[in-house]
């Protein structure tokens, strides 16, 4: 009998019924899974949200020079100057850096803080003599302390019908020469130099031989300088004597009033000993001496120009 061979033939399985399909279904899922969360929440953000995606994508660079190589044969770019930046990109903050100064500068600026503080010195010192006086009590309202552009300014000025000087006379009044020597007890140790101006009202004042405003004005402001020196104060420290009469009004709506009779002492700012500068020794600056200049309104020595009406001056050792 003859040998019966049978073959079987193996046949490999689908592909179907494998596991390949499924490793890429999974990522197909996933990326739709996240495509879908990114739309969901692309939809949700606000736009100072997505704004600042944007920025974080986008980051502006800085450049400090312009376009082109920035070489010897670097030309030109047909570009707008200095780096590209986004349009999507934080909008950009500039700062303005203050130039350095220069020694004199910040002398100058030293000069000026302290003359500030010596002014609020002087200024509280003086007020707190009148307050704790009783003979000065009842003159506080007829002085006046004011820092201007020109310096620390003193008025004495008449009050409720209180006169620093009896009416059409250079004869000061005895509480007159008492705030004067309070006065001078609270400049003495400052180094300015010192400005006096006399004024009057607007009442007409004449006699018959021309004596007006202008003579009785400027004799008080003599007056003024003579007690302040009499009280202590060096003759050198006078920059200006000056009588204004009736043009520099303290309440210029009412001339006449009795409060623009008065006389202003001015600390001249910038005036006096000033600060080292490095590499340099200190050295007081040039006093100024009395003017007498008549129909000027230019102070006299190391003062600043004036915009008040032309005064008139007369020698301080008159």
């Amino acid at each position: 009998m003859p040998d019966i061979v049978i073959k079987k033939i193996k046949k490999g399985g689908h592909g179907h019924h494998g596991g390949a399909w499924k490793v890429a279904y999974a990522d197909f899922v996933t990326a739709m899974m996240a495509f879908f969360l990114l739309l969901w929440l692309l939809s949700s953000a606000t736009e100072e949200q997505l704004q600042g995606v944007s920025n974080y994508f986008t980051p502006e660079t800085i450049s400090q020079s312009e376009s082109g190589s920035g070489g010897i044969l670097g030309g030109q770019s047909l570009a707008e100057q200095g780096a590209l930046r986004s349009e999507m990109g934080a909008p950009t903050v500039s700062i303005d850096i203050p130039p350095v100064k220069t020694p004199e500068e910040m002398a100058e600026q030293r000069l000026a803080e302290q003359e500030d503080k010596e002014f609020k010195e002087a200024e509280e010192e003086l007020r707190k003599a009148l307050e704790s006086s009783p003979d000065l009590q009842e003159l506080a309202k007829n002085i006046r302390i004011e820092e201007t552009d020109e310096g620390l300014r003193i008025q004495i000025l008449d009050e409720d019908g209180t006169a620093m000087f009896p009416s059409g006379s250079a004869v000061m009044a005895d509480h007159t020469k008492l705030l004067l020597s309070k006065v001078v007890e609270a400049i003495q140790g400052m180094p300015q130099d010192i400005s006096i101006e006399g004024h009057t009202d607007a009442v007409p004042f004449s006699t018959v031989t021309g004596y007006s405003n202008w003579e009785l004005s400027s004799d008080r402001a003599l007056a003024t300088r003579r007690e302040l020196e009499t009280q202590g104060l060096a003759s050198s420290r006078f920059a200006k004597v000056a009588g204004l009469a009736d043009t520099d009004p303290l309440l210029p709506e009412t001339p006449e009033n009795e409060r623009n009779r008065r006389i202003s002492i001015t600390l001249l700012r910038g005036t006096g000993d000033r600060p080292a500068v490095d590499g340099e020794t200190s050295a007081p600056a040039q006093s100024g001496t009395p003017s007498t200049e008549q129909g000027s309104g230019q102070e006299s020595g190391n003062s600043a120009p004036s915009n008040r009406r032309p005064s008139f001056s007369v020698p301080s050792n008159r």
